[in-house]
């Protein structure tokens, strides 16, 4: 025991870029406060770098895989060793994003597990998580009602690392580039449609990609994020920075603009407008337009396309811009609580903090 709570070993999964960002507080304070924390890790993106930036010590599972086939593969072997991982671990909890392989184990050596989820139309996961997972925690704003094993809390998982109890931009990024505090640019991001949950979802066509960069370009220097490789023309815009410091562009750009829903979400948390493109949508790009104005989500029609092109124009033209969505983000703030502050307390103090949120939801907002 250390300053009153239990020392627990806790075992976290780690599929996507993002969920680095999402745990990587949460670790530091968990060994802080003497608990012992196990990452296991695929190959998705950045994620390895990202992990060795932080100096978060993991264990590699493998690569993740396109095919149906491959996709299948990769469920039996990453059980298989995240099973072996735990059996040498021996966790107390499991924890992650609503991921199935930590969640299957967990069941198995009967230990609880912890999901967190956002993302309403990633179906084919919740279905293979969900019966194994004891606790699932999402934003208040989910869409679907996941029944009594989910827990509500207000806030967003960029949150996790972007509220301003863990980050304060750093302008050194302007010099990657090659930028003035003064000047005035744009981040485009552009994705790969092939996670699970992307199924039958085609997103900007690439002619309509080209028109954005060419129109945009008379507003603002442009640079491109992308998962896919750019076509030839396209790739003197790609943007080049070390991906830790991606954040810090969002910070200081002008506008957010593609079909990222985490990069959307991570530039309302930063005070930066952002335009986001997903038939589907989500319960918290949807709330930060609707309440505090800071997304602005469009189909993948053509017709919103076009439509989403002059929304940026206008607030590209706006002189008063960067002070107005600043505005927002505060009242935002305000409004919303320290996600990893609440993350802590709720792992640490598992299964009673389950009962205290059942039974008085507002007890979250001790942490702010």
């Amino acid at each position: 025991m250390k300053n009153g709570i239990d020392v627990i070993k806790i075992f976290i999964d780690i599929g996507h870029p993002a969920h680095v960002h999402y745990f990587r507080n949460a670790i530091s304070i968990f060994k802080s406060n003497g608990h012992e924390v196990l990452v296991t890790t695929r190959k998705k993106e950045v994620t390895i770098e990202l992990l060795e930036y932080y100096k978060i010590p993991y264990i590699y599972i493998g690569k993740n895989y396109q095919t149906f086939i491959g996709k299948f593969f990769s469920i039996l072997r990453n059980d298989f060793l995240i099973l072996i991982a735990a059996y040498k671990f021996k966790p107390d909890i499991f924890l992650s994003f609503l991921l199935p392989f930590p969640a299957h184990v967990g069941f198995l050596l009967n230990k609880p597990v912890i999901g967190f989820g956002d993302t309403e139309n990633a179906k084919l996961s919740l279905k293979l998580t969900k019966l194994f997972t004891d606790c699932i925690l999402t934003p208040s704003c989910y869409m679907d009602d996941l029944g009594e094993k989910q827990v509500r809390f207000d806030g967003y998982m960029e949150l996790c690392y972007l509220h301003p109890n863990y980050f304060v931009p750093n302008p050194k990024v302007l010099d990657f580039l090659n930028l003035d505090i003064k000047d005035k640019y744009i981040i485009l991001r552009f994705v790969s449609w092939n996670a699970n949950h992307d199924i039958g979802h085609k997103g900007i066509s690439i002619e309509m990609k080209k028109k954005i960069v060419h129109t945009l370009s008379k507003y603002a220097k442009v640079f491109i994020s992308s998962e896919n490789e750019l076509p030839h023309d396209l790739k003197d815009y790609q943007i080049i920075i070390p991906p830790e410091m991606m954040h810090d562009g969002i910070a200081f750009s002008s506008l957010l603009y593609g079909e990222s829903s985490t990069m959307a979400s991570e530039s309302a948390c930063l005070g930066t407008p952002a335009i986001f493109h997903d038939d589907y949508g989500r319960g918290y790009t949807n709330e930060e337009e609707k309440i505090y104005n800071l997304v602005f989500n469009y189909s993948e029609s053509a017709e919103d396309q076009e439509k989403s092109l002059s929304k940026a124009i206008a607030i590209l033209e706006g002189d008063d811009s960067a002070v107005k969505f600043e505005e927002k983000r505060e009242k935002m703030l305000s409004e919303k609580i320290d996600v990893t502050s609440f993350m802590v307390w709720f792992v640490e103090n598992y299964p009673q903090s389950y009962r205290i949120m059942k039974e008085n939801p507002n007890y979250q907002y001790n942490f702010k």
